[in-house]
């Protein structure tokens, strides 16, 4: 590839990406300021899900996800990159302004001791806890992205006529979204209301795609 094509494929669409330091700088204000959350989220069927130290994997591979999917629609379809860039930072924006203005949390995390057991997936859970305070979780921007990210691809011509590419991004995103209940990361109102924000915008961003069916 040539240079010029090569600055063509970064101007504008990869400045898209200078988002992430607007948003890591705002989250992280956001989860060293709310330290006593006004609102205690959570539902009866958060006690029925049992907590499962492993699926700390799939909730991790969110980032893999994210690098992936967002390399491969950049370099390869940018309309469903710049689909992918609309949908899910104007849906992180709209859950960092829900975070602020209704400042929510949780209180699921089990106490490591009453556990019992030891093992490498318990010990990246507790650094995660560390790391991530029980704040600013609904909606949950985990599921919100994984839904973009899945959408975006599944509708981009790296999946088209491919149903198992389809199913894959769907699977991948169907299981970071059950790792954030089963690590008691999110209420399952998070996961919720973090797919309804993904979701609303499905009729916006994609209504060109499907009239074309």
């Amino acid at each position: 590839m040539k240079l010029s094509q090569l600055r063509s494929r970064c101007r504008p669409h990869l400045w898209y990406q200078l988002y992430w330091v607007v948003y890591l700088i705002w989250f992280f204000w956001l989860d060293l300021t709310v330290t006593a959350p006004k609102y205690i989220i959570h539902s009866p069927l958060d006690d029925l899900i049992p907590f499962n130290e492993w699926f700390v994997l799939p909730y991790c591979s969110w980032f893999l996800l994210l690098a992936g999917v967002t390399a491969a629609l950049w370099w390869c379809d940018t309309a469903s990159y710049d689909k992918l860039c609309l949908t899910m930072f104007s849906g992180m924006t709209f859950c960092l302004i829900v975070y602020m203005i209704l400042p929510n949390g949780l209180e699921l995390r089990p106490a490591v001791e009453t556990l019992g057991r030891d093992n490498p997936a318990l010990r990246i859970m507790q650094l995660l806890w560390k790391a991530d305070a029980a704040v600013n979780v609904c909606p949950s921007i985990h599921c919100q992205s994984s839904a973009c990210m899945a959408m975006a691809f599944s509708h981009s011509k790296l999946a088209e006529g491919k149903p198992l590419r389809k199913a894959l991004a769907w699977v991948w995103a169907a299981l970071i979204c059950l790792s954030t209940v089963f690590t008691k990361q999110h209420s399952v109102i998070d996961v919720a209301c973090g797919l309804a924000v993904a979701f609303v915008w499905l009729p916006v961003a994609y209504r060109r795609v499907r009239a074309l069916h």
